[in-house]
């Protein structure tokens, strides 16, 4: 029976492997291929019309003295710590509110997941107008009330405002909608228990909300971090690193040097160590994340 037993399962094993192909091939041919190619590029001197030179560590070395990559790298976290940590916030503001019996919710629900639906340019260029110095609706509502405007096409800390504003506006739908769900799987018992033995609404926040919200918090974290932390588009549509590369963050560091200046070597070594950057990031996190779910399990 044992050999019986074992002979279906390799029948199973190969009549498995041919319907499994396609997609293996598909992961092959764009990830694990193109991934193999850019560690070999990163450890050569390579442009156009040139074969590539082997040249070791000099890449990775090259880039992390770079102080563009300093200033770039600088830029990232800022926006990544500023951007991601306030869009938490007003996710989870939103979402509470939401869950309190908000008054035509589903009507506001549409109008909150909306930037999610728009495209990245479409987004850029609808803010461009908005906020532009001289016409933009929103500077001149600013004009009239006698409040400061965004001079964000020379001022380099206003352009820095400027792109987190966008990155929180367009990625907030996403952690919204994993806090929401969270907020919703809470049981209702447990927030009666705590009325009835007079616990405050701030301490059902903190004592229950909070903690059983914890998982849902670290994984929305976890990908705003490693998705903030390759922001590109905002950047590069907006104000394309400027004025004078101050508003640059590491993606666009890492475009710079392979279609302006074909340096495709450094800008290799520059797309591992993002990859090694987001790694770190997420491994931290899960970490974190099975503490919080062990913990709740006990």
């Amino acid at each position: 029976m044992a050999e019986l037993g074992d002979t279906m399962k390799a029948r199973t094993l190969w009549g498995v492997i041919p319907l499994l192909a396609p997609v293996q091939l598909l992961l092959l041919s764009v990830i694990i291929i193109p991934s193999i190619y850019v560690i070999w590029l990163s450890f050569h001197v390579s442009s156009f019309g040139q074969s590539a030179t082997f040249v070791g560590w000099d890449n990775y070395i090259r880039v992390i003295t770079d102080p563009a990559f300093h200033s770039a790298l600088i830029n990232t976290v800022i926006i990544v710590v500023v951007a991601v940590h306030l869009e938490l916030l007003v996710a989870l503001g939103v979402a509470l509110l939401f869950n309190s019996g908000l008054k035509f919710r589903r009507l506001l629900l549409v109008a909150v997941l909306a930037p999610y639906a728009v495209s990245e340019v479409i987004a850029v260029a609808m803010w461009r107008f908005l906020f532009d110095m001289d016409v933009g609706p929103v500077t001149q509502a600013l004009q009239a009330l006698g409040l400061p405007i965004l001079e964000w096409g020379y001022d380099p800390m206003h352009a820095m405002i400027m792109i987190a504003l966008l990155t929180i506006w367009m990625h907030l739908p996403f952690t919204f909608i994993i806090l929401y769900a969270a907020r919703l799987a809470l049981p209702s018992d447990l927030y009666e228990a705590a009325r009835i033995d007079g616990a405050t609404a701030w301490q059902s926040f903190r004592r229950i909300t909070i903690p059983l919200m914890g998982p849902a918090i670290l994984v929305a974290l976890l990908f705003r971090y490693i998705f903030a932390f390759r922001l590109f588009s905002e950047v590069w549509l907006m104000t394309q690193g400027g004025p004078a590369r101050s508003t640059e963050v590491v993606a666009v560091y890492l475009y710079q040097e392979a279609f302006s200046y074909n340096a495709f070597g450094t800008a290799a070594a520059t797309a591992w160590i993002m990859v090694i950057v987001s790694l770190l990031l997420a491994s931290g996190y899960i970490y974190l994340l099975r503490r919080q779910v062990n913990a709740n399990a006990k």
